[in-house]
């Protein structure tokens, strides 16, 4: 194990600074708003920023203040090793749940930047649950070194994922995630459940659907959650097929591009969120992890490839569903969602909040509600209390 800062050379700044001054836009048709893509004038906005505005070395201090970074050396069977970055926060008192957050794309370890003070000191709530946190870079994303071989997917993230919590000394741990978060910790959940991982708490629920289903008894929730996917893949996921069928031919334009590159992720973080505020520096900070990114930003596309050709795509059950607890978390923005009546395919579900407002990248747009829902789930008077043996929140 290794302290890890960032710290970018100043040979990468000045060489994105001259990208971006010689940056070429596109044209745009009239009145063309957000239904063609990232609109021209918000493009241009953030480019000027990015160029003269925005300080990164001010972003790059922030981060390493707020957030203890490390990183360690895994091997994950017939890949090697790799080096990975991570986000290591104890508990402020008593013995903390160990919780791995996992992030998804376009996201990265600085999702967990708001979740880990609330959820490492307990709200300043002796009443509530502590837990340590645990937020790593996904191989290829963030400073993270990336696989070098194809077929990395969703067995090797859970490797990594689990090798790294059980390096740290936490042989019994909680996961929670989104996006492909979501899906990695229920791969975690189904080869390390029991034993090691305890229960897993994620905020994108899609399954199925199953052999047999009655639209007719579908809340009128349940029934804006399924158009809301539907709307999203006929729509949305031009990104998804690209990624998962020739992410290397994106990848040239993402690696040589970051006008490009903003474009692609801002985006999905506007369209994706309820209506979040997201201030110029928030979206550049967000995209300057992925220019910076050790292995590059074409690295973090794979991960749609190597899912689709190993059968693996979201909502899949072709394989056993898990049985340890798991907790949802729901906000109304999301991509879509699945009906109760579906949630056998997914696990053993023994929490679920409705809110009110929120999106996809929870814990950015809405970390109380998420870390609420977690200290629920894991406090005294939840269902998965004491969980993880001897480590249950509390001072004893």
């Amino acid at each position: 194990m290794s302290s890890y800062k960032i710290d970018i050379p100043p040979t990468a700044l000045s060489t994105l600074k001259s990208r971006l001054e010689n940056a070429v836009f596109p044209d745009e048709l009239e009145d063309s708003g957000w239904a063609y893509g990232a609109p021209l004038a918000d493009i241009k906005r953030l480019v000027a920023r990015w160029r003269d505005g925005f300080d990164w070395r001010h972003e790059e201090q922030k981060l390493n203040a707020e957030l203890p970074q490390f990183t360690r050396d895994i091997e994950v069977d017939g890949f090697g090793t790799l080096n990975i970055h991570y986000v290591h926060k104890k508990s402020e008192r008593g013995l903390g749940i160990p919780l791995l957050f996992v992030h998804g794309w376009p996201g990265s370890f600085l999702e967990s930047r708001k979740i880990v003070p609330l959820l490492t000191a307990g709200s300043g709530d002796a009443r509530l649950p502590v837990f340590d946190v645990v937020a790593l870079s996904l191989p290829g994303f963030g400073f993270s070194e990336g696989p070098k071989k194809t077929g990395f997917s969703f067995t090797q993230y859970a490797e990594v994922s689990h090798k790294l919590m059980l390096a740290l000394g936490y042989t019994e741990y909680v996961t929670q995630g989104g996006d492909w978060g979501a899906s990695i910790t229920k791969e975690i959940a189904r080869r390390y459940g029991g034993e090691h991982s305890k229960a897993w708490h994620i905020n994108l629920i899609l399954a199925g659907p199953p052999a047999t289903q009655d639209p007719s008894s579908y809340t009128a929730i349940e029934k804006d959650g399924l158009a809301r996917f539907q709307e999203y893949k006929r729509s949305g996921n031009g990104y998804y097929r690209i990624q998962a069928t020739k992410p290397q031919t994106l990848g040239y334009s993402l690696a040589d591009s970051p006008v490009g590159l903003l474009a692609w992720i801002y985006e999905k973080l506007v369209i994706w969120t309820d209506a979040y505020p997201w201030t110029d520096d928030e979206v550049l900070t967000w995209v300057s992890i992925y220019w910076f990114s050790r292995a590059g930003p074409a690295a973090s596309l794979r991960i749609y490839y190597e899912v689709e050709h190993a059968g693996q795509e979201v909502g899949s059950t072709n394989f056993h569903i898990p049985t340890i607890p798991l907790g949802f978390s729901h906000f109304p923005k999301e991509l879509g969602r699945i009906p109760k009546s579906w949630y056998h395919l997914v696990g053993n579900v023994v929490f679920e909040v409705e809110h009110d407002s929120g999106g996809h990248f929870a814990a950015h747009e809405k970390p109380e509600l998420l870390v609420g829902d977690l200290q629920k789930m894991f406090g005294k008077s939840g269902p998965a209390f004491g969980v993880v043996l001897g480590r249950n929140g509390y001072d004893g």
